[in-house]
């Protein structure tokens, strides 16, 4: 499950991989990619609800889920129900603290407003490593060394999928996560976490990893929000190593 964006296209860097060892099913998020948005409420709830009845619906019980920003509280939150199997949550949202939570808030709509803003030159400005440094700095920890088809389709996503506002209100305006007493999960929990993430801070992961006592927490080195980006062949190495 991917995070405010590109939809299922925010796993290219490393699904191609991980397809050469595992079933891979990535999902469109309703509002992004290919999925109609909600007629209804958007909440991280509701957004769950879809991928529940997905799961439920296509047969897929006990079923490993990977997440990674908003798709990693979504991971979380269906292991908090009992739903699916082995989970993996990649710097997930909804542990900010209150001031945590402003800033994110405060500094991320700017960005997003201005990726809508600057949306037909954003090709040409993630072609160089300037553009890209200056457009990504909260996202990555190594900007300049991302490629341009890596970064794009998030980029171009943040500003063109319909949910993209409603989903962001629901993280900083909603509730925040929940967590799931020891020995109540349906399989293995793993947080990963980037050591450099701006967005969801790495102080965060004791509060998750408290909130989820069964979990394994593992580190990113050099790596912000998104490991796919920064920590591709790790992140793919955690994903294979702690799901079945």
């Amino acid at each position: 499950m991917h995070g405010l964006g590109a939809g299922w296209r925010s796993w290219m860097p490393i699904i191609k991989e991980l397809a050469e060892h595992r079933e891979v099913i990535a999902v469109d998020l309703p509002g992004f990619g290919e999925t109609p948005p909600l007629t209804g409420e958007v909440s991280i709830a509701t957004l769950t609800d879809s991928v529940a009845n997905f799961i439920r619906e296509e047969g897929l019980d006990g079923v490993a889920t990977v997440g990674q920003s908003m798709g990693g509280r979504m991971v979380l939150e269906l292991a908090r129900r009992g739903v699916g199997g082995d989970t993996v949550a990649l710097d997930p949202g909804g542990f900010w603290s209150d001031r945590e939570l402003a800033v994110f808030s405060a500094t991320l709509r700017p960005s997003i407003a201005l990726a809508r803003a600057v949306r037909g030159r954003l090709p040409s400005l993630l072609a160089t490593p300037v553009g890209r440094t200056l457009l990504l700095a909260q996202l990555s920890a190594r900007p300049w060394a991302l490629s341009p088809e890596t970064v794009l389709p998030d980029v171009s996503g943040l500003a063109d999928s319909p949910a993209t506002g409603a989903a962001l209100d629901a993280l900083t305006k909603g509730p925040k996560q929940q967590g799931a007493p020891a020995g109540t999960v349906p399989g293995r929990v793993t947080i990963g976490w980037g050591r450099r993430d701006l967005v969801t801070v790495p102080r965060q992961a004791a509060r998750a990893a408290e909130l989820f006592p069964d979990a394994v927490l593992h580190w990113f080195e050099r790596c912000g929000h998104f490991p796919q980006w920064d920590a591709p062949h790790e992140a793919i190495r955690l994903v294979l190593d702690r799901t079945d």
